[in-house]
């Protein structure tokens, strides 16, 4: 492996995390020594603005030069940049820089021959195909505005993303496969075409095969042109590189809200591309010829940062997976990608986890697979639960890394630097904040809480380089939603607490803390608690109304596959519920008042792991149910309806605690 670009290993956190506060100009200046640029910046960050910044405002660059063409020039073309590996067709295929390169620089041609140029927006609706990443880069590399919406959208979402980032150009494929079933993406598009405000110009449709609907049965829908991708970039001269401002956007990706217009997040050119690559060395330790896989969807923020643009920019290589953690074929399908394509870095969300678990308790089908290649295994997305922590760290025999970020900061506010300086691990911690966030906890009132104390944690301004920097169209909606709750500081809408060692505990959503006469009492420690019962794969709890006490915690789990379901009232079943009661009583104390609780086979989420929560509360409580677009089974929310509804109207199930 290449090592020319990595720092001193001898500089510790600490001084790196004091250097990027103290200094933020020399720090994120050095930083930006690893990036290529046309013009270097001399600058860091433009407060003039405030709260409003900019990062880098007179560096010039390109994006996918720098993913790219700087690798191909450095003589490194003939090394693996992507590999796709599609667990539902059973076809894996790679392309070096060399073959990635030309690829992108086609599409690009395609693109500016449909008339798409430097500040053009065009909106991505693509399965986890090689097409994915290349069309995303082939906008970067025009200076183009991407906007990638989740394959699982439904129209009425996709219509609204297309109003909001009006774009002139759609890329889309015939559809994408799950492990049961095709979803086919052309009837989607052209509803979403024809229900949009916005004229779209040109759609470019990707074939694949055994899809019912084909380019020919949707090209009169709407009043775009619909074109076949294959063919267009055949006939298309391939484009280079367009230099674009570090302030100007690199894309605009939609936070996944259940109401109000969708909100489009900013990431502009330059701080994205420093950030990254820094955190790649010091966060992933990946460097050149080594790789990663990021088992997530391109079309949510972790995809975008780990699948696409992170590994690229390190000279690593990505992997990008289609399948799923379970069911393709089985519970071992990550530790054959591990083991088959010599994974140094791998990362996943904890449902991931909590899926293997619950097919695979016992690890058995980790037996087999070669493993000593894998040096650090990371998840994100959401609260990683102790037990469940535990339980794959005992499998992998190495930490499980969990850290903290969301789709607004774009890479990790809280982590452990393991390339800058390895940090031990705290079961149920995101770790230390990263270099460039300022971390706190605040109470209701905006003042700092004790260490140890659980409040709102928020990141004082400015956000670092590669954090977003507004959302689309809208500042002022921006400074409202993010910066108007606390002043001078973002405000992440979580909740958790900083120890006497500086480590984050995110222990929720603000709206997951729950008030049990007058004691708030945070969701995600009551849920830790109940999976640390062997007999638990997964689990939510939600606060319910309740006319004495405010609220009171109800709590839903899901058995482990070895399990087998107790009969609804029995016996067995009150056992396991008055255990389960118990471990809560013991871990949180009484004022928990921790009494209904109910077994059941499925909890809803999103497609990209979430649990729904908010429609858990709004379905206990008797208010209107907002279903998310993203749901991944709808069928689970309605078989927990009966449940949730049971639970509450007699306040308990199964025997007292």
């Amino acid at each position: 492996m290449d090592t020319t670009s990595r720092t001193d290993a001898s500089t510790s956190y600490v001084e790196a995390h004091r250097a990027s506060l103290q200094d933020r100009d020399r720090f994120w200046l050095d930083a930006a020594r690893a990036v290529d640029w046309s013009v270097a910046p001399t600058r860091a960050v433009d407060d003039s603005d405030a709260p409003l910044y900019r990062w880098f405002p007179d560096g010039v660059l390109n994006t996918a030069h720098n993913c790219l063409d700087r690798h191909v020039v450095a003589g490194r073309g003939d090394r693996l940049a992507l590999i796709h590996d599609s667990a539902v067709t059973g076809t894996v295929t790679g392309y070096t820089y060399d073959e990635l390169t030309a690829e992108v620089a086609a599409l690009a041609g395609a693109l500016a021959g449909a008339g798409v140029g430097k500040g053009d927006r065009v909106l991505i609706y693509l399965p986890m195909i090689p097409q994915a990443p290349i069309a995303m880069l082939a906008c970067a590399r025009l200076g183009a505005v991407h906007s990638v919406v989740f394959g699982g959208f439904a129209p009425k979402e996709l219509a609204a993303r297309i109003d909001d980032a009006t774009p002139d150009v759609v890329l889309t494929a015939s559809g994408g496969i799950e492990p049961k079933r095709r979803v086919e993406y052309l009837p989607a598009v052209a509803e979403a075409l024809e229900t949009a405000e916005h004229p779209v110009r040109t759609v470019f449709v990707h074939h694949r095969e055994g899809f019912e609907s084909a380019l020919a049965d949707v090209a009169d829908r709407g009043s775009a042109d619909w074109v076949d991708w294959a063919e267009t970039v055949e006939a298309a001269e391939p484009a280079g590189c367009v230099d674009v401002s570090a302030t100007d956007p690199l894309y605009v990706l939609y936070t996944s809200g259940t109401t109000g217009r969708p909100k489009g997040v900013v990431r502009d050119n330059g701080g994205h591309a420093v950030a990254l690559t820094w955190t790649m060395e010091n966060i992933y330790d990946v460097g050149p010829g080594q790789v990663m896989c990021t088992a997530s969807d391109v079309g949510w923020v972790v995809g975008h940062s780990y699948i696409v643009y992170g590994p690229l920019l390190a000279g690593a290589t990505t992997v990008l997976y289609e399948g799923k953690p379970v069911g393709t074929p089985d519970a071992g399908a990550f530790w054959r990608l591990v083991a088959e394509h010599g994974v140094r870095s791998f990362f996943t969300a904890p449902t991931a986890l909590r899926a293997i678990r619950k097919a695979d308790p016992d690890g058995e089908l980790m037996r087999g697979h070669d493993l000593s290649c894998l040096k650090h295994f990371y998840a994100a997305g959401e609260r990683l639960e102790p037990e469940t922590q535990k339980w794959a760290e005992s499998l992998l025999g190495m930490d499980v890394i969990d850290h903290w970020w969301q789709t607004e900061t774009g890479w990790a506010i809280a982590a452990n630097p393991v390339g800058l300086e390895p940090l031990p691990v705290k079961t149920g911690s995101s770790c230390v904040p990263s270099p460039g966030y300022e971390v706190v906890v605040l109470d209701g009132t905006g003042e700092p809480v004790p260490a140890g104390e659980e409040g709102n944690i928020a990141v004082r301004l400015p956000l670092p380089p590669g954090a977003l920097t507004t959302l689309w169209g809208d500042d002022q909606r921006y400074i409202d939603s993010y910066l108007s709750a606390f002043e001078g500081h973002y405000a992440t809408g979580d909740s958790g607490l900083i120890d006497e060692d500086g480590y984050v505990f995110v222990l929720g959503r603000t709206d997951d803390v729950i008030n049990v006469s007058g004691h708030r009492l945070s969701t995600g420690t009551l849920e830790a608690a109940l999976a640390a019962h062997p007999r638990v794969a997964e689990c939510a709890v939600i606060g319910v109304s309740d006319e004495m006490k405010g609220q009171r915690p109800a709590g839903y789990v899901v058995l482990t596959s070895d399990q087998a379901a107790p009969a609804v009232g029995g016996e067995d079943e009150s056992a396991l519920l008055d255990e389960l009661r118990l471990i809560v009583r013991k871990t949180v104390g009484p004022v928990a008042d921790f009494k209904d609780v109910v077994i059941v086979e499925a909890l809803p989420k999103t497609r990209s792991g979430k649990i729904l929560r908010k429609t858990m509360r709004q379905m206990a409580d008797g208010d209107e149910v907002t279903v998310p677009s993203t749901i991944e089974d709808a069928a689970a929310l309605e078989s927990l309806r009966a449940r949730i509804g049971a639970s509450v109207r007699h306040g308990s199930v199964g025997a007292e605690s």
